[in-house]
């Protein structure tokens, strides 16, 4: 069930998956959304109550002011404290999702009781040449017809498609997150994160992509290794971890949420 919090007079649209188990905070990755959670929500059955924001400018939540890691923070952070949940709970998230629940779990540990990080650097990928995301800068937000964003959106048109928001009174088509929140949000930069990283005293587990080139095995290693109490998990996908292989990163996610205390 789809509700609205808000902050600062600011919408922060979230799906709560409903059920009577433990809460799940589950933070998307960019250019994506909270629905992305569903099958994720499925598979975890009537264990865990998965709840998943659209993180600011994405999704059906209000773009914001601006993109710093600090304010995807105080957004989680300002969830959790109205959902109650009576103690901390694990959060999980993928990509910048992945970041912004690591920075969480380390501002904020009186919420967070483990940590679930997918493919999530703590140093961003280096970049020789043109960027991946320079086709952000001329895509466009809304189009008359649904076909012409998935055209738009080139490679990734077939993975979005299914979440584009019709406009109102048939007037077209709109993404599922907005071009300028995601360049904003990359704008910010974060150098490295291992301070964060290594700050967070939860139980964690490290979901990676062994094909990734957003996180490098060599680096995932690291993480888990310097980081105490940090398991991992490696599953033969890309960086999209959550969509290539959704049976394999639900079982890992099962299997480590079922181990905590």
């Amino acid at each position: 069930m789809r509700h609205e919090l808000k902050i600062d007079d600011r919408t922060l649209s979230y799906l709560d998956f409903g059920g009577a188990g433990r809460p799940l905070l589950a933070l998307h990755g960019g250019l994506s959304e909270g629905a992305h959670f569903t099958g994720l929500a499925a598979a975890l059955g009537d264990e865990w109550r998965v709840i998943a924001p659209d993180q600011r400018g994405h999704g059906d939540s209000a773009l914001a002011c601006e993109y710093s890691r600090e304010g995807y923070v105080r957004d989680a952070a300002a969830l959790l404290e109205h959902l109650d949940p009576g103690g901390p709970v694990p959060v999980l998230g993928f990509s910048l999702g992945g970041i912004n629940a690591y920075h969480l779990a380390a501002a904020r540990p009186d919420l967070v009781s483990a940590l679930v990080n997918v493919d999530a650097p703590v140093e961003s990928p280096r970049q020789d040449g043109p960027s991946f995301w320079d086709f952000l800068r001329d895509l466009p937000y809304t189009a008359p017809t649904r076909e012409e964003l998935v055209a738009a959106l080139g490679p990734l048109g077939e993975g979005v498609a299914p979440f584009l928001r019709p406009l109102p009174e048939d007037t077209g088509w709109r993404l599922p997150f907005h071009p300028q929140a995601t360049l904003a949000t990359l704008a910010e930069g974060d150098g490295s994160r291992w301070d964060v990283w290594l700050a967070g005293r939860c139980p964690a587990l490290l979901i990676h992509g062994l094909r990734s080139e957003v996180l490098p095995l060599e680096l995932a290693e690291a993480m888990v290794a310097r980081r105490p109490g940090t398991s991992y998990a490696g599953l033969d996908t890309e960086h999209f971890v959550p969509f290539q292989d959704p049976d394999g990163f639900a079982e890992a996610v099962r299997t480590f949420l079922a181990g905590l205390p």
